[in-house]
C-alpha cells in the first residue's frame, strides 16, 4: 500500500505503517503530493471506521496517518 520505509518498535518493523519524512515529501512533484494526500485521507477514514466497528491492530496508526497528512499539507503550503 505504501512505498515508504516501515516504522520500527524495539527494532521490530511495524507492518503497514508509513514512515514518511518531510524530505521525501519535498522530493515529490505536486501531482504526486496531491494523490498521496488523497490516499492518506481515505486511509484515515478507513482507520476511523475500523476503530468504531472493530478493534484496531495498531492504535497509533490513526495518529501516524494524521502526522503524514500534516507533513504533506505543510510541503504543499511551502511551495505556494
Amino acid at each position: 500500500m505504501f512505498s515508504f520505509c516501515k516504522r520500527e518498535q524495539n527494532g521490530v518493523p511495524v507492518k503497514g505503517e508509513p514512515d514518511m519524512k518531510a524530505q521525501h515529501c519535498r522530493e515529490m512533484n505536486p501531482d504526486e503530493l496531491e494523490s498521496k494526500l488523497e490516499e492518506l485521507q481515505r486511509h484515515l477514514f478507513d482507520l476511523r471506521s475500523q476503530s468504531v466497528t472493530e478493534k484496531l491492530e495498531n492504535s497509533k496508526a490513526v495518529t501516524n496517518v494524521k502526522h503524514d497528512i500534516a507533513r504533506i499539507k505543510t510541503v504543499i503550503r511551502e511551495r505556494k
